[in-house]
Order: C-alpha cells, then sequence, then structure tokens
C-alpha cells in the first residue's frame, strides 16, 4: 500500500518542525519512525528532508506513507457488506454470529478473515485496524482503517468520543419514553466474559436511550452510547430490568423469540480522518429484529 498526503505550510506554521506539524496532525511516534527510514518518507519541496527541519510559508511537504501489508489474519471469504469505501477506510456491515477478530476457535470464520480475502483478491496489502467493535452476535456498522494514519486519527476520535454511536435493540418489557443510564461496569468475579454494574471499582459508562415502541411483552429502543464499555448497552438495559431479547447470557432462563441478542449499530457519525468531512452512515434493521418487530 502507498499512500501520498501533500501539505502547503501556512503562515504561523513555520515556527514548528516538520515532526511538530505533523504530529498536530494525528501521525503518531510509530508513524513518524517510519517515515523517517523510508527513503523519500519525508520531503520537503521535492527533496528528501530530515523531520527537525523548520519550513516556511508556502513550502510544499509531501508524506510518502507505504505498508506491505500483515500476514497474521489468514484470508478467508466470510461475508459482510461494504456501505463505504475510499483510499483511506472502510465502513462495514457486519452480520449476525461473526467475530470481528479471530480467536481461540475461530480462526478464519471472522469479520477480519473476510477483509483481508476482499484486499486479497485485488492483489492489496493489507493490515486489518478496526476502530469500534462489537460482539459477534451484534450486526451493523463498523469502521476500519486502510493504513496506519487514518487508524491514528480514529483511534484518537474514538477516544476522545468524538465517534457518535447509535443502536437499536429490542428489549424485554415497556421500557421507559427515554433516560439516561450511568452505571460504572466491571468484570464479574471469577469470569473473563460476563460484565455487572460496579459503582465503586468498575469503568464509567454512560448510555443514552429514546423507546421507539413500547409494547407489553419487549419494546424498540435506540441507544447513544457515550462510552464504549464491553457489554455497556447488555449490562445497562439489564441494570433497569429490561435485559436484550436473545440475550442468554444476562437474561439466562428466559423466554427469547429469537437466537441472537437483538442489537445492531445502526448509526455512525464521525469526522473523515484525512478531509475532515463530516460523515454519517446508517444500517437498517436486520431481518431477524425486523420480522420480530413487524409481528407486534
Amino acid at each position: 500500500m502507498e499512500r501520498i498526503f501533500k501539505y502547503t505550510i501556512q503562515p504561523g506554521d513555520e515556527k514548528q518542525t516538520i515532526e511538530q506539524y505533523l504530529r498536530n496532525r494525528g501521525y503518531s511516534h510509530h508513524i513518524l519512525t517510519h517515515l523517517k527510514r523510508t527513503v523519500n518518507g519525508i520531503c520537503l519541496n521535492h527533496t528528501w528532508a530530515y523531520a527537525n527541519q523548520k519550513p516556511e510559508p508556502g513550502d510544499l511537504l509531501t508524506i510518502l506513507l507505504t505498508e506491505e501489508g500483515s500476514d497474521a489474519i489468514p484470508a478467508a471469504p466470510v461475508p459482510f457488506r461494504i456501505v463505504y469505501e475510499d483510499e483511506d477506510l472502510l465502513v462495514a456491515d457486519k452480520p449476525a454470529d461473526t467475530p470481528v477478530h479471530p480467536s481461540q476457535g475461530n480462526y478464519e470464520n471472522t469479520l477480519a478473515n473476510g477483509v483481508v480475502w476482499y484486499f486479497q483478491q485485488k492483489n492489496q496489502p493489507f493490515t486489518f485496524r478496526c476502530i469500534n467493535r462489537l460482539d459477534r452476535d451484534t450486526t451493523g456498522l463498523l469502521i476500519i482503517a486502510k493504513h496506519a494514519l487514518s487508524g491514528a486519527i480514529l483511534s484518537a476520535q474514538m477516544s476522545r468520543r468524538e465517534i457518535s454511536r447509535t443502536y437499536e435493540a429490542l428489549v424485554f418489557g415497556t421500557a421507559a419514553p427515554s433516560g439516561t443510564i450511568d452505571v460504572p461496569i466491571g468484570r464479574k468475579e471469577g469470569s473473563t466474559i460476563e460484565r455487572v454494574p460496579d459503582p465503586i471499582h468498575g469503568d464509567p459508562a454512560v448510555t443514552h436511550f429514546e423507546t421507539l415502541h413500547a409494547g407489553k411483552a419487549f419494546s424498540h429502543v435506540r441507544l447513544k452510547l457515550e462510552t464504549g464499555r464491553t457489554h455497556q448497552i447488555r449490562v445497562h438495559m439489564t441494570s433497569i430490568g429490561h435485559p436484550l431479547l436473545g440475550d442468554t447470557l444476562y437474561a439466562p432462563g428466559s423466554v427469547h423469540p429469537i437466537s441472537r441478542q437483538a442489537l445492531h449499530s445502526a448509526e455512525l457519525k464521525f469526522l473523515h480522518p484525512i478531509t475532515g468531512e463530516p460523515l454519517h452512515f446508517t444500517s437498517p434493521l436486520p431481518k431477524d429484529m425486523k420480522t420480530l418487530l413487524e409481528s407486534i
């Protein structure tokens, strides 16, 4: 993979070194180290330059970012839908029963395998960088960075809570019209998977919800995350008496009319990592959730 970025130095930027200028644009220490070791990785007015040089207003700074790709994840034809793609990122719509990353027992059936396969068919080297995470059975939108710079900038946006994530879920019971759940979440003692509300030792977690349809048996809710804790929506909705349909981990013993937790990543809003353009993507409810909703 090869990506070229060009910047014209503006008045006021001349007091910075090239390294400082690039750091202010999201270039991480790892990327800068790579660029310094790359022939013509950093060029000033078409001449290979040092990162400690100070450019003048009007100077042209050209960055050559190269990647050989990673063979850590084997390619496999795992299906997924591409919602958007450009030189810097890809937005995927993940189906149910698809883990995001390979793990023990799930080595070639993940979204990562499918994305690597997709780029392999185009003879493009690729390193899998997923910005937001979804559980195996949660469907919907995911952001995948196509190179180290977009990955660094998008990860920083996620850390600063600048990526807006909206989910839709089907939950047991008649949910309130709206609400905010501000309850820290921690690991359940003795479990590596399950999480619990933990006001003393847990990490801060905030979920806002709005009820789109309130039925007697179950409700259709829209949820917006302020934080991104593991199983946050599942734990928070269970904590207020409305566990997700199909969630046998947090609602064991319940009669579930759907074979997975009824949770869908429905909307993403964020700024493009390179251009700064506002991006907005949506994904309709998957067939199983839509069919269940229509049944009431």
